[in-house]
């Protein structure tokens, strides 16, 4: 089976941007691009975990009331939320309310703080596990790279952090390009990570 689709515009892009109308311009302005923004970074993170046992399109549909939900995923303000936030979020049909993954969320933003505080920034510490080789296989669910980062993190005491939620995080954040060869995106990626500077 190809890896790649031809979009409305007669290009081809990754086989999986045809497979809901919204993912299109996810992959053509997002996925893949680099991200040095800490916030951005944490958003992700929290969105991967959320998407646990789910569909990203579910995830994305969902976006804007999560960034309302979780005050545009700013870490200091969830890093302090409560019990009684917590109640809140529960009650929120615009996410997913799953304890869990909301006290996920909370306890993470914990840590990123802590992290921050001893690495200088969350980007930094992450763009440290980016991937030394330029080839990967887009069919790959997990790498050495999303491993000892999940390993990592979960040492520090993050939760919903696992290899696959971690691989998933490091393709649209930009640390590794996996856009199929013949998708057209992947040249626009590959100049956006050359010119990226890396925290």
């Amino acid at each position: 089976m190809s890896t790649t689709i031809t979009g409305p515009d007669g290009r081809k892009r990754c086989r999986w941007s045809g497979a809901a109308p919204e993912f299109l311009h996810y992959h053509d302005s997002e996925w893949g691009f680099p991200v040095g923004d800490d916030r951005r970074l944490f958003e992700k993170l929290a969105l991967e975990g959320f998407q646990s046992g789910l569909s990203w399109r579910t995830i994305l549909a969902k976006r804007e009331n999560f960034r309302a939900a979780f005050h545009d995923f700013d870490i200091a303000r969830i890093a302090r939320f409560t019990g009684r936030d917590v109640q809140r979020l529960l009650k929120d049909a615009g996410i997913i309310r799953h304890r869990g993954k909301i006290e996920a969320v909370i306890n993470n933003a914990k840590r990123a703080r802590e992290l921050v505080e001893r690495e200088g920034s969350l980007a930094a510490f992450l763009w440290r596990f980016e991937p030394k080789a330029l080839a990967r296989p887009q069919t790959a669910s997990t790498s050495a790279e999303s491993v000892a980062l999940s390993k990592e993190l979960k040492k520090q005491g993050w939760r919903f952090v696992g290899p696959t939620t971690v691989y998933a995080f490091m393709q649209a954040m930009g640390l590794i390009n996996d856009h199929a060869e013949e998708c057209f995106i992947r040249a626009r990626v590959e100049k956006a990570r050359k010119s990226f500077r890396r925290p």
